[in-house]
């Protein structure tokens, strides 16, 4: 189970093993973290050259998972469970370093509580929307939306859709449908680079992907679509019920369903040069 953590409304991608109970971590997301690098990925490689030199053997325990890249895709990279991340995290001078320890026994606790009650991973996601600044209507708009979503999902993997990428064509499928965009230039519009398109949605936003979701998933169970390709038309046919709707929308309104804004914190003014 692939998801995404938040320290300190910092991303974090992660990936929770079933077979061997434990959480796997995103190296690089993790170096960026502690290190506020504009390069983590240079600085991790650099690290590992000088732990190798050093006769360390970390490298025999990282392993490699495909992750959500910056751009959308799938992509593989460095991972690591929490006793091999403690070790790379001892190589790294950082403030940040001991807060990030005790975040990451938090996580592990957490996930304890979570097996033996799934409600309390709702409650966790709800607790972090509420802590970066979202409104109650918003936070039950994205919760209705990844019901949605996980429906539609398991509709996919009982019909012979099984891998990622195709997980991801098939989304992409339905989002450029309705937004006349991909996720990607959907992202590119809002600002974003590796944080969550839903997480950054409008309400309208998120009701119009639930629409688009709903009806692809409806639509696929009437016609008993299985596989790929029948999944795709699917989608496109549930992606223009939300984009028919979403233009007659924008025509009584004259305001735009899909736009820039996001949740981003602004910007900080940079310190002239004296």
């Amino acid at each position: 189970m692939s998801d995404i953590k938040l320290f300190e409304t910092k991303k974090v991608r992660t990936h929770w093993d079933n077979e061997k109970e434990q959480w796997y971590f995103s190296v690089i997301d993790v170096i960026e973290i502690l290190t506020d690098s504009p390069r983590p990925r240079k600085y991790w490689s650099a690290l590992k050259v000088k732990l190798l030199a050093e006769g360390s053997e970390l490298s025999q325990f990282l392993g490699q998972l495909k992750m959500v890249a910056d751009d959308g895709k799938m992509r593989e990279t460095d991972v690591a469970d929490t006793k091999t991340l403690l070790r790379i995290i001892q190589s790294i001078p950082s403030p940040k370093a001991e807060p990030f320890k005790q975040w990451l026994a938090k996580v592990g606790y957490e996930r304890m509580k979570e097996i033996s009650d799934p409600s309390q991973s709702i409650d966790r996601a709800r607790e972090n929307w509420q802590k970066i600044g979202r409104s109650e209507k918003w936070i039950q708009q994205r919760m209705t939306g990844q019901e949605t979503r996980n429906k539609l999902t398991d509709y996919w993997k009982e019909s012979g859709v099984e891998k990622a990428d195709e997980f991801a064509l098939l989304t992409n499928i339905i989002h450029q449908e309705w937004t006349g965009l991909t996720v990607k230039k959907h992202k590119d519009l809002k600002g974003l680079k590796s944080q969550n398109l839903r997480d950054h949605m409008s309400e309208a936003e998120l009701i119009f992907t639930a629409l688009a979701e709903l009806s692809t998933r409806q639509i696929a169970e009437t016609d008993e679509a299985k596989g790929l390709q029948e999944n795709a038309k699917a989608g496109k046919k549930g992606g223009k019920i939300a984009k028919d709707a979403r233009v007659q929308l924008e025509i009584q309104t004259g305001k735009k369903v899909v736009t820039g804004e996001n949740f981003l914190p602004p910007a900080k003014e940079k310190k002239k040069l004296k």
